[in-house]
């Protein structure tokens, strides 16, 4: 890829920019193009962060107290409402991790920190 980039310099020889050869731009912009997986738009921190995120403290204490009661048979009409809620954004929360784990492994970062 290094021999299809040019770069633009100002007078002071600083890169003000740069050139691609047509096809190593169509390479860097169709390939999140035709993956819907890959979130565009975030960091590298962002995707990070993303990927290691997890329920607050406060929604898992309460999670794990729903679902013990839950197992009990105990719940209310209203606290199976709230139960069925968190697991739906845990499912939510799930997907968004995974797809910024595999934004990040397309991009070549293989660890997350």
């Amino acid at each position: 890829m290094s021999d299809s980039i040019q770069y633009v310099t100002n007078q002071d020889g600083e890169r003000i920019g740069v050139l691609l050869d047509l096809a190593t731009y169509q390479q860097l912009t169709n390939s999140s193009l035709e993956d819907d997986e890959i979130l565009t738009g975030l960091s590298l921190d962002e995707l990070q962060a993303l990927a290691e995120s997890m329920l607050s403290p406060k929604a898992q204490i309460e999670l794990n107290d729903l679902l013990e009661r839950n197992a009990e048979n105990v719940l209310s009409a209203e606290e199976k409402a709230t139960l069925d809620c968190l697991l739906a954004q845990i499912d939510q929360l799930n997907i968004l991790k995974n797809r910024a784990k595999y934004t990040l492994k397309m991009k070549g970062i293989s660890r997350v920190a």
